[in-house]
């Protein structure tokens, strides 16, 4: 993949900023597969450069599968799909994940 550069005017001076928001929310999805270990469906929910265009905050759905365990964890969440939200800090620059926090809703 190729890496596209962006040069922003901040205060009279400027900054390089490496990776745009696709590849931001790529990074984000990767780094949360590679932790968790485990299979799920993830979505994009909400896309964020922050006014200084140092990090890119990504929201992510994540789909895990159905409430609690076996039969009566799908019983109890009357088939209803449990899903969580996380927020990834990423470095605009070097695309490097800086944190990985819950997103109460």
């Amino acid at each position: 993949m190729k890496t596209v550069a962006r040069h922003f005017s901040i205060s009279g001076w400027e900054k390089l900023m490496s990776i745009d928001a696709r590849t931001a929310a790529k990074t984000a999805a990767t780094y949360y597969e590679a932790i968790s270990g485990e299979p799920a469906k993830l979505t994009i929910e909400e896309i964020e450069l922050d006014e200084d265009n140092r990090f890119w905050f990504i929201t992510l759905g994540i789909s895990d599968g159905y409430g609690g365990a076996g039969i009566i964890g799908s019983i109890g969440s009357m088939g209803s799909r449990i899903r969580d939200y996380k927020i990834f800090k990423i470095d605009s620059n070097t695309g490097e994940v800086k944190s990985m926090k819950i997103r109460k809703v």
